[in-house]
């Protein structure tokens, strides 16, 4: 999608942080835009900041974690703008801890929001896409806890794993269809990933602080607006994997050399020695 003057992004999580980044690259790039954020005062001075910048834009109250929300905000989104392009599944939290102190609640919650909302997102506005016939994008929200798995991030790397698992497999199916899907991968961002739990609904349990890394580790991360420009670019160039930290790149290699030795374990084992199969074709990664 090269030319994104005149057409609409959707994002979830819009009101701070790498929705609001997205919002000010796509809208200095002549977008429409739609934020949807779960805290009302904080999304409508979002709304007014897009605005002083000149940019078209419009806000939605939307609780990823309820599929009628997402709707909601979609056919608001077309009311306003009559289409949508690029939609960010970008709304998240965080929550982890030792293994015999993370509760129900906190999977419960993590999943509905962080895996299930990026479902309903994607199932509420494919045939909206669809209806045009345009082709469009959409960019998924997951974490270098996507790509690594550090303990004690267990609840939230399972999630960001499944979401890059998700966008693979329908990146495949949806290419030929001229709709890309793309998963954004940041590591250590200044956002407020951190204080996610300010939200938390009753549900849930409620409000609760679930620092899920070292705040020194967030407030020293990456200007949000760098994350911006970088889906901007990564949009245009249909880029599957977005990645914002390169030098987070040997956690990544480290991880599949170990993959890498248990294949080489398996090509040594006496126990599949001379075992006649061949596994199928699953066209991973077809375009």
């Amino acid at each position: 999608m090269q030319d994104l003057k005149g057409k609409t992004a959707f994002i979830t999580g819009g009101a701070s942080g790498l929705g609001l980044a997205m919002a000010h690259a796509f809208g200095e790039a002549g977008m429409n835009v739609m934020l949807a954020d779960i805290e009302e005062a904080p999304l409508m001075q979002a709304v007014a900041g897009l605005e002083e910048r000149q940019i078209r834009a419009s806000g939605v109250l939307c609780d990823v974690a309820v599929r009628q929300a997402i709707e909601e905000a979609a056919a608001k989104t077309i009311e306003t703008f009559g289409k949508v392009h690029v939609v960010c599944n970008n709304a998240g939290v965080g929550a982890g801890g030792p293994i015999d102190q993370v509760r129900h609640r906190d999977w419960d919650w993590i999943l509905a929001v962080n895996l299930m909302g990026v479902v309903y997102g994607m199932e509420t506005f494919l045939p909206l896409i669809r209806s045009h016939g345009e082709g469009g994008t959409f960019v998924n929200t997951a974490s270098m806890a996507g790509m690594i798995s550090p303990p004690g991030m267990e609840p939230y790397s399972a999630t960001k794993f499944a979401v890059v698992a998700m966008s693979e497999g329908w990146a495949g199916q949806l290419a030929p269809e001229n709709i890309n899907v793309s998963v954004l991968c940041p590591g250590f961002v200044k956002t407020k990933i951190n204080q996610s739990g300010r939200t938390r609904q009753a549900e849930f349990g409620g409000p609760v602080v679930s620092e899920i890394v070292a705040n020194s580790a967030v407030e020293n991360g990456i200007d949000p607006e760098r994350v911006g420009r970088r889906v901007l670019e990564a949009v245009r160039a249909r880029e599957r994997y977005i990645f914002t930290h390169p030098d987070m790149r040997g956690f990544v290699q480290a991880r599949f050399a170990g993959i890498m030795a248990g294949f080489d374990a398996a090509d040594a084992s006496p126990a599949l020695a001379g075992m006649d199969y061949s596994t199928p074709d699953l066209a991973l990664g077809a375009e």
